[in-house]
């Protein structure tokens, strides 16, 4: 489908630049630039390898952008969960054969619901990648993303260390499209007196993947189309077995009239319209609870006594999240108070400064002082320019003695 767009695209483009000097005179050396400039989408990244520890790939990775083309009956779930596109390559090494399906998704929330939604309960859990599976000759595990499935003709004790390999070189997602679904906190924790089966957790965002990953309630009551998101798992408690199936809505509102729908379907029994799936016909129907916790709404089914599936219900508990909520804009009062407050932080910063440099300045020249043998302190030093001139006697000056002519004159 992309590539018939990208040519339709291509086409359009072709008409436009064609018909484009008819309806301008004259175009700017930008305008002829932009004209000329086709964008071309990024290349999907590489997911599987061109060999592998002997395997060698047959023909080409195929890359497939339609979640019909990629699996056609599981189609409206890969769509739910928001498929990308899937790799496809097929491998041969030594007569045996292997095929490996890799499934991209928006984020790793799609990448974790689809790989529930195609791992069946008492399935074995394997060590690969974020978490993994297999049956028989089938090997699934997911990692950030992507969800991997691989089937071989034969099963070997180096099967799951190749598939190791194919997991540490897949991409990872970052900020919030790394993000767990976070309705998996809610989950309880295992204690001596129940048991999770971390296996049978199924996680579902529409009623394609919720349905097929054998969902409880029957897609049309839960509300889907009201941003629903649901996780179910099975729990082994002391009396028996017992399925917890929590349904998280966008609002507290939501969750209320849900709860008061499916408390009114549960206690409808067989009447109930539309019928009762098979997980609640097989369930002791005085096990069957619903409860409403925040924007949470819960159910309880299975076979355990009544008094142990309410225990397990009541532990399930809501807490919101606190979320930064936008502040309003300063107003003038506040402006003045930051000017304020940055000119009295300027000044003691300046003060601050000052006494440091004074203390730096006036103890060095202390210590300079120190070392030449004069005191600290130069309060007393006598530091006037004079001159040292002695005290001398001089004789007065005598006049000569008159002349004889002087002396005879009248």
């Amino acid at each position: 489908m992309h590539r018939v767009q990208n040519l339709t695209g291509a086409i359009l483009l072709t008409a436009s630049a064609a018909l484009l000097p008819a309806q301008t005179t004259q175009l700017t050396p930008a305008e002829k630039q932009q004209a000329a400039t086709v964008i071309v989408p990024p290349a999907p990244v590489k997911l599987l390898p061109d060999a592998l520890d002997g395997w060698v790939i047959t023909g080409s990775l195929k890359t497939i952008t339609s979640p019909l083309v990629a699996d056609e009956a599981n189609a409206a779930a890969l769509t739910e969960y928001g498929f990308v596109s899937e790799q496809t390559a097929s491998y041969t090494r030594e007569g045996e054969s292997l095929t490996i399906h890799a499934l991209s998704f928006g984020d790793l929330t799609g990448a974790y619901g689809t790989y529930t939604y195609y791992r069946q309960n008492g399935w074995p859990k394997e060590d690969i990648g974020s978490g993994a599976t297999s049956n028989h000759n089938r090997v699934l595990f997911w990692k950030g993303s992507t969800v991997v499935d691989a089937n071989f003709s034969k099963i070997t004790p180096e099967s799951a260390g190749e598939m190791r390999e194919i997991a540490a070189k897949l991409p990872m997602p970052v900020g919030s499209k790394a993000e767990a679904p976070p309705i998996l906190a809610f989950l309880p924790k295992t204690s001596p007196q129940v048991s999770l089966d971390p296996q049978t957790t199924h996680y579902a965002i529409g009623p394609a993947g919720y349905a097929g990953s054998g969902g409880v309630l029957p897609p049309s009551i839960i509300g889907f189309d009201r941003d629903a998101e649901t996780v179910t798992a099975n729990f082994t408690l002391t009396s028996g077995p017992a399925t917890l199936t929590i349904i998280e809505y966008p609002t507290p509102q939501i969750a209320t009239a849900k709860a008061a729908e499916i408390g009114t379907y549960i206690k409808a029994g067989t009447s109930a319209k539309p019928a009762w799936p098979k997980p609640l016909l097989d369930s002791d129907q005085a096990s069957l609870e619903v409860r409403k916790s925040g924007e949470l709404v819960i159910l309880v089914s299975g076979d355990a006594i009544p008094d142990e599936s309410h225990k397990l219900i009541e532990s399930v508990h809501y807490e919101a999240n606190l979320v930064s909520v936008p502040q309003p804009m300063d107003t003038e009062v506040a402006k003045t108070g930051q000017l304020l407050l940055g000119i009295a932080t300027i000044v003691i910063i300046g003060s601050t400064a000052a006494i440091l440099l004074g203390l730096f300045l006036g103890g060095g020249r202390a210590l300079w002082r120190l070392s030449r043998g004069k005191p600290i302190s130069s309060v007393y030093d006598q530091e006037f320019i004079h001159l040292d001139l002695a005290e001398k006697w001089v004789e007065p000056l005598t006049p000569p003695s008159a002349s004889p002519e002087v002396q005879n004159r009248p």
